[in-house]
């Protein structure tokens, strides 16, 4: 199958990439190279001939006409998007601007695509989305497929859009779409802004570690190796307009996360004193959602996917990715924002 995936110089986009590569898919990786995507990240297949990379904005109708002329790819993957909801509550238009008129011009353009090669069946578009567009959840439940949307914040209002778009060109136009909506991930190549990479960078160099409110917001863990694994199965398998949520099945408070990973750390470099001293609470996010979490059991049930790597196992893995690769996190520290306390404008 040649894919073509948007973002794939991200941090889940990559590891779709690396991952379909590695499955003997061709890919093209279409990537803005906004400030958190990262080249280094594809540095294992960078060479190998079944990977082409194209430096587009989803929002450049031209540049996608150009891209899916040339490749004539069998489905698209779309992951392009700004994700990072503090930046979404200082700046809101950059979200609205890729992930609802981005994905806008991307649907019209696969569209056009697809039309021109007369609508083949086979063909997929697949729209990689977020939990976070269900809003937040209570002390019991799950997020199912069927759960209302209620986003609370710039970030998940615009993927909530974006959502709606992709079932509306499927209703509309005949557009064959599949999509997915996945819990919190982590692992290897996280960009240092997100809160995992984020405690073990401030760990590993004696800083203070912010955890925000009481810690007490619980999420769903999503290894990001696993993610990968799960979007490829979808676009594979996964029926047409069909929606999948993917999640870890490893739900923890903030605060326990924090620990375990100050813990991890503390394993690897031991300190004069344990890290978790380094944990400060620090002023909540607005409109900071209380919990998420996932049921898989529909991409369970349907397409024989669960999550292979356990949140222990995985953080383990990601400290050592970390403590092993300083030279990728240290070349990223001077991007915009990083480091500091951003979403408080609100």
């Amino acid at each position: 199958m040649k894919l073509l995936v948007t973002g794939g110089a991200g941090f889940i986009g990559s590891a779709v990439v690396r991952r379909a590569i590695a499955e003997g898919h061709e890919v093209v990786n279409l990537d803005a190279l906004t400030y958190a995507a990262c080249l280094d990240n594809l540095a294992s297949v960078a060479s190998n001939p079944r990977y082409a990379f194209v430096r587009a904005d989803i929002r450049d109708r031209a540049a996608l006409d150009r891209a899916l002329g040339q490749y004539r790819p069998d489905a698209v993957m779309h992951l392009a998007a700004e994700s990072h909801v503090d930046r979404s509550i200082d700046g809101p238009a950059a979200f609205v601007e890729t992930n609802v008129l981005g994905t806008f011009h991307l649907l019209e353009a696969v569209r056009a695509y697809w039309q021109g090669r007369g609508r083949p069946e086979d063909f997929r578009f697949h729209h990689v989305s977020t939990d976070e567009v269900f809003g937040s959840l209570g002390a019991e439940g799950l997020f199912t497929e069927d759960t209302p949307y209620d986003p609370r914040s710039p970030y998940s209002a615009s993927k909530a859009g974006s959502d709606h778009l992709v079932r509306a060109w499927h209703e509309t136009y005949g557009l064959p779409v599949v999509m997915t909506n996945c819990s919190n991930n982590y692992g290897p190549f996280h960009f240092p802004e997100k809160l995992v990479p984020v405690v073990i960078l401030s760990a590993l160099e004696g800083r203070q570690i912010p955890v925000y409110g009481t810690g007490e917001n619980l999420r769903d863990w999503l290894y990001v190796e696993d993610h990968a694994e799960a979007l490829l199965t979808v676009i594979r398998r996964g029926k047409v307009r069909r929606s999948y949520n993917i999640g870890g099945e490893n739900e923890r408070r903030n605060i326990d996360l924090v620990r375990m990973i100050c813990a991890l750390v503390d394993e690897a470099r031991p300190a004069a004193r344990p890290r978790a001293e380094l944990i400060r609470l620090v002023a909540d996010r607005p409109g900071h959602d209380r919990r998420y979490a996932i049921d898989p059991g529909r991409i369970a049930g349907e397409l024989g996917w669960r999550p292979s790597v356990t949140l222990e196992e995985g953080l383990r893995r990601t400290v050592a990715w970390y403590l092993d690769n300083p030279a990728w996190w240290q070349a990223l520290r001077d991007r915009a924002g990083l480091g500091q306390r951003l979403g408080l404008t609100a």
